[in-house]
């Protein structure tokens, strides 16, 4: 555990930042092999419904994360307030909501799994591979809350090395039964999907089992786990709106994912390859930006709101040398990055361009994450969300619908649209952090009000 609420800011968060900046890369592995192995030894049909399955995925489970970020930061903000007792209560009130909300979204998901894929409009001869992976990954969904919940309750408390340890294990072992599964086995897309599931059980059961005997804090026990209502309402209003956010952002890379699929397979499979280069090039802003929100959390909890535009100020400099950096590789070797995935030329042409294209503005994307990670720990999540509804469906949706029309620009057209919205994004995030809102949230209150 980690007291943020004292020390150099930038120092601080840059110490926490990359312990979960190399967590996020080990876990974006995941989903690189998988489609490393199905595009090199199945081929692009296999890899278009690997790529097609993850934003499904992401929206069936993403107002779970955005709840899960609630309890997050009430927990940052009770150990910043050094209230333990009500630290504990909030870690068992989140692994009962997880544990029964897993089962609903599993059963769910599955069961409307077919419809989904028809509703996008994914190419009949991709659909029943897509299934297969789907509801096998979704069979699994409870070790994935799991060790994910635990992690953020971690990150919480300031700890975000012990989720690195076992993350790293469970790659490892992913990496070698996909290996197996697939070029040895032979069983095709199912084999990754099993892969993973086993892989992410291993890592929630091991880092269970290393907490119940080295924690001081968190203790997973059934037989202990009490649900404490008050400490429930005062997550799921933070939590909440950050849960409609996510939902809203997982719908709409299903949106584009459809917009995408009106131009066949080939276009689908390029986005599904350079969506996960994507993921690597955005793992910096996404990171700095939960270390920042921990950051935050602690110290409205500690009383410290002095330190918080120090924070900021800190954690925008360190994310914007990282993204220079990284727009600087995907723009001149997006091409070479694309023939991981495929030797098909097509598929690497319009990856190539994608990767060029938005590679060019991931600047904007980190100043939108950035600001967003100090208003989620600030506990300020409800106009956040509106942003984000508005910069997505309002913009970029239109945006790409409008721009991909053959006789505007086709495919890159669909490209364009994501750093549009990443800029709306930026612009509205900033104007709202100045106005200040966001220092009467904290859920720790004081007799004096934070100015």
């Amino acid at each position: 555990m980690k007291d943020l609420s004292y020390g150099n800011e930038g120092r601080l968060i840059l110490k926490f930042a990359i312990p979960m900046l190399l967590g996020n890369v080990f876990q974006q592995l995941y989903n690189v092999v998988d489609s490393v192995v199905v595009g090199k030894y199945i081929g692009k049909g296999a890899l278009a419904a690997v790529g097609t399955s993850s934003p499904i995925v992401f929206l069936l489970i993403s107002f779970i994360i955005g709840v899960t970020m609630g309890f997050t930061i009430v927990v940052s903000q009770y150990f910043g307030a050094k209230q333990f007792d009500n630290v504990r209560k909030a870690i068992n009130t989140l692994y009962i909501v997880m544990f029964f909300t897993s089962l609903v979204v599993t059963v769910g998901g599955i069961m409307l799994s077919g419809y989904i894929f028809r509703l996008i409009d994914l190419d009949p001869a991709i659909v029943p591979d897509a299934m297969l992976f789907l509801n096998i990954y979704l069979a699994g969904l409870i070790f994935l809350f799991g060790y994910n919940g635990t992690s953020a309750i971690l990150r919480g408390l300031g700890d975000s090395k012990t989720p690195l340890y076992f993350l790293i294990g469970s790659v490892g072992l992913n990496i070698m039964l996909d290996l197996i599964f697939v070029p040895v086995f032979h069983w095709g897309v199912p084999g990754v999907a099993i892969a993973t599931v086993i892989s992410e059980a291993c890592a929630f059961f091991l880092l269970i089992i290393y907490l119940n005997r080295y924690h001081k804090v968190v203790k997973f026990s059934f037989r202990d786990l009490k649900y404490d209502h008050e400490i429930f309402k005062k997550s799921i209003k933070i939590g909440l709106p950050t849960g409609f956010q996510q939902t809203f952002v997982a719908a709409g890379m299903v949106a584009l994912y459809w917009i995408v699929n009106q131009h066949g397979i080939d276009a689908n499979a390029a986005y599904s390859a350079a969506g996960r280069i994507d993921s690597f090039a955005s793992m910096p802003a996404m990171s700095f930006a939960v270390a920042l929100s921990t950051f935050v959390g602690q110290n409205m909890g500690a009383n410290r709101p002095d330190r918080v535009k120090a924070g900021l100020r800190a954690t925008l400099i360190m994310t914007g040398v990282f993204s220079l950096f990284i727009s600087l590789i995907t723009v001149l070797f997006g091409r070479i990055l694309m023939r991981m995935f495929t030797d098909d030329p097509v598929v690497i042409s319009l990856g190539g361009d994608y990767l060029r294209i938005i590679g060019s503005f991931y600047i904007f994307f980190s100043v939108m994450f950035v600001i967003n990670g100090l208003l989620r720990g600030a506990g300020d999540t409800l106009i956040p969300m509106f942003i984000s509804l508005f910069s997505l469906w309002i913009i970029r949706i239109p945006v790409a619908y409008f721009l991909s029309q053959k006789e505007v620009m086709g495919v890159d057209g669909i490209w364009w649209s994501i750093p549009v919205g990443w800029f709306t994004g930026m612009i509205l995030y900033y104007i709202y952090y100045r106005m200040g809102y966001w220092k009467k949230k904290a859920v720790v209150k004081y007799s004096a009000e934070v100015k």
